[in-house]
């Protein structure tokens, strides 16, 4: 069971890591003297579980198992705009707000099939 548990621990260091204020509330972004900071509502899944031996098994030192899994989400909620008329906070919503979740999750596939393809034509010569 000390394997399920170092599982269990790695995979929390990792999620903790991942999940910060930075993650909620976003880097500031500049543009033309208008500053915006995007908040995010984040969320994340987990589990684990664990085995051991029995019987004839067990006394041979055979049979062990574990395993941990894990999922973490991201949603653009709002933007805080920083002008000079002053502070607001304009939210996202609806289409807007899944557009960027479709991007968010989109991007990393056409970034994977741009690098396939470029190895590609990099072996072709």
């Amino acid at each position: 069971m000390e394997e399920v548990t170092n599982l269990v621990k790695t995979t929390l260091g990792e999620i903790e890591k991942v999940l910060s204020t930075k993650t909620v509330v976003g880097e500031p972004i500049t543009i033309q003297g208008i500053t915006l900071v995007p908040l995010i509502s984040a969320g994340f899944g987990f589990g684990s579980g664990g085995g051991s031996g029995r019987g004839e098994a067990q006394r041979q030192g055979e049979g062990a198992g574990g395993g941990t899994g894990g999922a973490a989400w991201v949603k653009p909620v709002a933007v805080v705009i920083v002008d000079k008329e002053g502070v607001r906070i304009e939210a996202i919503m609806g289409s807007m707000a899944s557009a960027m979740e479709r991007l968010g999750e989109t991007l990393p596939r056409i970034i994977e099939k741009l690098m396939e393809r470029w190895e590609q034509r990099k072996k072709e010569g």
